[in-house]
């Protein structure tokens, strides 16, 4: 019997990681109700409320909290933090085989690396995130759609498979032929966002001070140096361009490592800031700024996870 389009086409999802960033994608697909979503977590959930722009929405979810309870599955979006990936090797040894597709939705300029050992000969798909998720309850996040696109893959096979999987949802995606240097200008983005939302603890309103103004596109000229270093093809006035885009955000917005630090769970740091000191050490470029920033995110994150 041949199926009709509405049924053939439907894919089965799997969502590793409901925070922010996860429930966002979790609740996108699952209002737009093309794909068969399943979200992996540590804690049932029976429900999740998205909320928008355009107001709330709630939709059942089906969710698992065993990998033992996981079955292989066309696409897996995984959204943990970068620390936590790791920890989602049981899962993927369920989820995956080699016609499994892993979008990667995290920080850093190293998706593949990082994921590929991990994920059984499934196809990686690097994915930048430009949303602002805020996870209000367990099962509860909000969505704030703050650039032109809320995320962006190469373009390629894989990349436009991913852009067709997201087709109906409130998330518009991008693809690129230069993602490397997408991934560069989103971690300089992350550079400076998340190191002073969390030290300062303060939202993104912290950004309109001066004095803040100034010490980030100093932190940015050291990262952007980095990043010329690896390749990436960046304007002259990157550092003022980037700066400018934050302030674009809405001064009440916050960053995952703003949230991590109220929360008292140790921080993304090795993906951001540590991305780029790594980077400058193995490209021969000096970043004191940026390692001062690790050296004290480091710090928090330690005694953190220490708890």
């Amino acid at each position: 019997m041949t199926l009709p389009p509405s049924q053939k086409d439907r894919s089965t999802v799997a969502v590793i990681g409901l925070g922010s960033i996860g429930g966002v994608a979790a609740g996108c697909l699952r209002i737009a109700d093309r794909h068969d979503v399943v979200a992996c977590v540590r804690h049932p959930i029976e429900r999740l409320v998205l909320e928008q722009s355009a107001g709330s929405v709630e939709v059942p979810l089906r969710a698992l909290t065993d990998p033992a309870q996981a079955s292989r599955v066309d696409w897996v979006l995984l959204c943990t933090k970068v620390q936590q990936t790791p920890l989602t090797a049981p899962w993927l040894a369920r989820l995956c085989d080699s016609a499994t597709r892993v979008a990667v939705l995290q920080n850093g300029i190293d998706h593949v690396a990082r994921v590929a050992p991990l994920a059984g000969g499934a196809g990686i798909v690097p994915a930048i995130v430009y949303y602002n998720g805020e996870r209000l309850g367990h099962d509860q996040v909000r969505l704030r759609q703050v650039a032109e696109h809320d995320l962006a893959v190469p373009d390629d096979a894989d990349g436009r498979a991913f852009a067709r999987l997201l087709e109906g949802t409130a998330l518009r995606v991008l693809t690129s032929d230069d993602f490397p240097t997408l991934a560069w200008r989103k971690l300089l983005i992350n550079a400076i966002a998340n190191p002073v939302t969390a030290l300062t603890l303060q939202r993104q309103a912290v950004f309109r001070r001066d004095d803040i103004k100034a010490l980030c596109v100093a932190i940015l000229d050291e990262a952007v140096a980095v990043a010329r270093a690896d390749g990436a093809h960046l304007a002259e006035d990157e550092s003022q361009r980037t700066l400018a885009t934050l302030l674009t955000y809405p001064p009440e917005a916050g960053t995952s490592m703003y949230f991590d630090r109220l929360a008292g769970r140790s921080l993304e740091v090795e993906a951001l800031t540590g991305a780029v000191v790594a980077a400058g050490q193995r490209l021969h470029v000096a970043t004191p700024l940026n390692a001062a920033l690790l050296a004290l995110l480091r710090a928090i994150s330690d005694a953190a996870s220490a708890k």
